[in-house]
């Protein structure tokens, strides 16, 4: 890269603004003397997030994560740090596996849940939905009931934009998670979800792949250049999930203000220029949309929501989804996915999910 700026930073400057200021000292205040668990606490927005916990000074944070890798160098990077000031744990393992976290949840006295796991991959998961309802639907299933036995403080979900009136299993699987803890309305923990654009510079994101692209002197390869995303920061991402696990709710949903959706081929320009090349000397190539993609996303289902007093946060208004409808729709799923039958288990999700168009 010949302008030695990082990902991160290439990331604030396409988006033109810092997430500086996103939450204030009575959010970051509440985490203080917590023991905070991260599920997917090694991938890139669980990282952050465990970054931004770290800064609290929390009694205790656990980093849960079935890739013990990265787990282990984010543990080595806090460690680092903060030496002694908090316990810093890593926990191998997968939001699956029921009995594993229910030893998980009787080791530690756990006041609030960031679940971040998940498979996000948007084509990958419309060839491999098995594997999608196990680990996001089944998953999040998991981890609330566990979260709701414990009866810890909080639960806080990561969902996505793809959410909204999805056309992807990934998309679909997601709402079905939004639908799950907004079931587990009632009791000791106050659930919320959270629901995010495209992290810019994530593992997995668009612009590590266009700067490697870009690098090896192109072309970048974008799927057309009519599509656009909202995106926000790594950063932003964090602030916004702390920030909504500070404000609690009742299954509230919250979504971050993240202006404009931006047109992919105009960051590519962007993009270019940033790393110090004129727009001439990289080409950018349409490969066509992927299955379970769309042009453009949406961030709200309906028109009622509210602002929080952050400002760049809002609360979107539903209407709660009984238990009894989230176990016939589990059911359902689950049996489609131990069939392994991709049809199958997308007619599940369109009856569990009936703004799902991606049959």
């Amino acid at each position: 890269m010949q302008n030695r700026l990082t990902v991160c930073e290439i990331a604030e400057e396409l988006l033109g603004r810092r997430a500086d200021g996103l939450f204030g000292a009575e959010t970051l205040e509440s985490f203080k003397g917590q023991t905070v668990l991260v599920t997917g606490g090694g991938g890139s927005v669980g990282s952050e997030l465990c970054r931004c916990i770290a800064a609290c000074g929390p009694r205790e944070l656990i980093i849960f994560d079935i890739y013990e890798n990265c787990a282990y160098e984010l543990y080595d990077e806090l460690s680092s740090l903060y030496g002694d000031a908090f316990d810093i744990r890593v926990e191998i393992g997968s939001v699956r596996d029921k009995k594993r976290l229910k030893l998980l949840f009787s080791k530690y006295k756990i006041d609030t849940v960031f679940h971040a796991a998940a498979h996000k991959h948007v084509p990958l998961m419309e060839e491999c939905a098995p594997e999608a309802v196990k680990n996001n639907v089944l998953g999040t299933y998991n981890v609330c009931a566990a979260t709701k036995d414990a009866g810890c403080g909080r639960f806080v979900l990561i969902s996505t934009d793809k959410a909204v009136r999805p056309v992807s299993v990934m998309g679909a699987t997601k709402r079905l998670c939004e639908m799950i803890v907004e079931s587990m309305r009632g009791g000791k923990t106050a659930f919320s979800s959270v629901r995010f654009g495209n992290v810019l510079g994530s593992a997995g994101s668009v612009l590590p792949l266009f700067i490697k692209q870009i690098e090896r002197g192109g072309p970048i390869r974008l799927t057309d250049r009519r599509m656009k995303r909202y995106f926000m920061t790594p950063r932003e991402a964090a602030g916004l999930v702390m920030e909504a696990a500070a404000i609690g709710g009742e299954g509230e949903l919250y979504v971050l203000d993240m202006g404009e959706q931006v047109n992919l081929y105009d960051m590519c320009l962007r993009l270019i220029e940033l790393m110090g090349y004129d727009k001439t000397q990289i080409s950018i190539e349409e490969t066509g949309i992927r299955p379970g993609e769309k042009l453009s996303e949406e961030i709200l289902i309906g028109g009622e929501h509210s602002v929080c007093k952050n400002g760049r946060i809002f609360a979107e208004k539903e209407k709660p989804v009984s238990g009894d409808e989230i176990e016939k729709a589990l059911r359902e799923l689950e049996a489609a996915a131990e069939s392994g039958d991709n049809g199958l288990i997308k007619k599940a999700l369109s009856r569990a999910v009936p703004e799902y168009s991606g049959i």
